[in-house]
């Protein structure tokens, strides 16, 4: 049986991940060549904070203190990352790296709602912010395997 810092800890992880990935958009909103792709994930980023700030939210509910920024290990991967393609930058880089961070927060949801013993109400929370995750995973999927055609 989960402890209620149990639940605090495994939405915060949550919303650690979730900045990541707005932070990653933003990246990648000003990596972007086209016009259509910045503004793709200039809203995708928005999307993410709002479900952030509704994970945060949970977070207080359940009387802890919420995360407000990522993690340490994607602010450095993020640096490398700028690094690495500074010389090779184009939409289809950016589209590569901008789905492999969607797999990684798609792994993340799916283990947290793998979890049997999260209490109705942030269960909910979850679900929802889990939607919106799935739909920019399953795009930028999507946008990925067009441009390699």
């Amino acid at each position: 049986m989960h402890t209620n810092e149990d639940h605090i800890k495994l939405v915060n992880g949550l919303v650690e991940t979730t900045i990541d990935s707005a932070d990653g958009y933003e990246t990648a909103a000003k990596d972007a060549d086209g016009a259509r792709y910045k503004e793709l994930f200039q809203r995708r980023a928005q999307e993410r904070r709002s479900i952030a700030s509704e994970l945060q939210d949970e977070v207080r509910r359940l009387g802890g203190e919420a995360k407000d920024d990522g993690t340490l290990l994607a602010a450095a991967h993020r640096v490398f990352v700028n690094l690495k393609d500074a010389m090779t930058k184009g939409d289809e880089a950016v589209i590569n790296e901008v789905e492999a961070g969607e797999d990684h927060i798609k792994a993340k949801y799916e283990k947290a709602l793998q979890d049997g013993d999260v209490q109705p109400q942030t269960r909910a929370v979850i679900e929802k912010a889990w939607a919106s995750v799935k739909e920019g995973h399953d795009q930028m999927r999507d946008i990925k395997h067009t441009l390699k055609h």
